[in-house]
């Protein structure tokens, strides 16, 4: 007797799974982004460096996952010459970013279902959020102009920053159709407040100084799912 009455649990809990297939997700995850980084600083001449972070993921549903992210790159700019820089200003700048940002994917928005073209469109994101960097830069502080004249600025420095974030993730589905992995392409855009990104802080009187310091992200991404499985009120696998 005890055999039938497990069979019969056993099916029971296969025909509910079964009915959720599609519908479940995991709540948490953590990923790797590789980045390609420049800066937009009031320095001539930008250079394109690598950038990498690692991220623990909140998935508050399918199609809004909010992210603490630690993320380390390099910015650099300007060099000796008139066309690097007028005045001979260039910086290297190692720096060290904690942020904390949300995503909204369409997904969480449109009625997907029975639309091959809105079940592609619903992966497309947009988010921002807010985070610190640490700025550690080394800086050519002597004017090729006028080697009297010394540039203001700091070498170390800690700043707000606001990423502004673009892109579109590719999932990938388990045996019970839940997301268990995806990839993101993006690009971030990050207001950067104050003057530590480049090290320098000239005075508006004498040189351009009109513009938030700002940095962008070409960015690629693997995200990993774990955790608690939640069911979410519309199918997040359509096809």
């Amino acid at each position: 007797m005890k055999k039938y009455i497990l069979f019969f649990i056993a099916a029971f809990g296969a025909i509910s799974a079964k009915a959720q297939s599609g519908y479940n997700y995991q709540e948490w995850g953590v990923g790797f982004d590789a980045s390609y980084i420049r800066g937009y600083t009031n320095i001539t001449k930008q250079y394109y460096h690598p950038a990498f972070n690692v991220n623990f993921i909140y998935n508050y549903n399918p199609y809004v996952p909010i992210t603490a992210e630690i993320q380390i790159g390099q910015l650099s700019g300007g060099g000796l010459t008139p066309n690097l820089d007028p005045y001979g200003r260039m910086y290297t700048n190692n720096y060290k970013a904690l942020l904390f940002h949300g995503d909204f994917q369409l997904g969480g928005g449109i009625d997907y279902e029975g639309s091959w073209i809105l079940q592609i469109v619903k992966n497309f994101y947009g988010g921002t959020g807010f985070g610190f960097i640490s700025n550690s830069n080394k800086v050519q502080r002597t004017s090729v102009n006028d080697p009297t004249y010394v540039f203001p600025g700091k070498d170390n420095s800690i700043a707000i920053m606001v990423p502004l974030r673009f892109g579109y993730e590719f999932r990938f589905f388990d045996s019970y159709d839940e997301p268990s992995m995806a990839i993101d392409i993006g690009y971030i855009h990050n207001l950067v407040f104050g003057e530590g990104l480049d090290g320098y802080n000239d005075p508006p009187s004498k040189f351009k100084n009109n513009a938030t310091d700002q940095y962008s992200q070409i960015t690629i991404g693997f995200k990993y799912y774990f955790g608690n499985v939640v069911s979410y009120t519309k199918l997040v696998r359509t096809f």
